[in-house]
């Protein structure tokens, strides 16, 4: 990915959700949850901007990275604004009382509208990719998501996935075994890949109870404005 997102800070329609405890981010495609070898600048360290200038907050910003996203994904990510909220948001998301919900554009009509996928999924470290099995193989974690048929156009199909395990490239790669890799997802089998090197898939809804406030919180995040969800614009309410 080249976009490097030089310009520390938030813009104020990606901010979801946020109080003195949680920010809830629509993160955009391309863009690092946490800073890695490439050195580009991630959404931890934009959200600490964003903390800090809104707030005029001195000295350094304490911002918590609750889970990740892929880089080429977009969508919901929630980041912690103290230790004590990171500390209990990571036990809801270990002891899996959190619900996520993803939109995925794909290849293909699905073979069933409504159906349960579960495969055992095993993953080459080197090259960064998983591989579905059938049957449990030497050193395979269980995998299952639910997905339904929201829409079709043209070629493609729009689906929502809720996955009930939480597997490294999981939705990229079920879906791709199925017959319905994800638009620009080259690594899982798309024909092409997007302009700005994205893929169709985003974090489309995250709930949970709130962790201090014990109070339901729901967050939805708009689809991106990019050439192919285009299409699915008038679904987006």
């Amino acid at each position: 990915m080249s976009n490097t997102h030089r310009s520390l800070g938030l813009h104020p329609e990606a901010i979801l959700y946020e109080d003195n405890h949680l920010l809830l981010v629509n993160k955009p495609a391309g863009m690092l949850v946490q800073g890695d070898h490439t050195g580009d600048i991630p959404l931890v360290n934009h959200g600490k901007a964003y903390i800090k200038e809104k707030y005029n907050k001195p000295g350094e910003v304490f911002l918590g990275v609750v889970h990740r996203l892929d880089r080429p994904v977009s969508g919901v990510v929630l980041l912690a604004r103290t230790s004590k909220a990171l500390a209990r948001m990571n036990a809801l998301f270990k002891e899996q009382k959190t619900e996520k919900i993803y939109w995925a554009l794909v290849r293909n009509r699905p073979p069933q509208e409504v159906g349960t996928l579960v495969h055992w999924l095993t993953k080459d470290p080197k090259k960064n990719r998983a591989t579905a099995h059938r049957r449990e193989v030497s050193g395979s974690k269980r995998a299952e998501l639910a997905y339904r048929l929201v829409a079709q156009h043209d070629a493609l199909s729009l689906l929502e996935v809720v996955p009930r395990t939480g597997r490294p490239h999981q939705i990229r790669v079920q879906l791709a075994t199925i017959g319905c890799p994800i638009r620009g997802d080259l690594k899982y089998g798309a024909p092409e890949a997007n302009l700005d090197a994205s893929i169709n898939l985003h974090a489309r809804q995250l709930s949970f109870v709130h962790p201090v406030k014990k109070t339901p919180l729901r967050a939805t995040a708009p689809l991106p404005k990019e050439i192919g969800w285009h299409g699915f614009s008038e679904i987006d309410g």
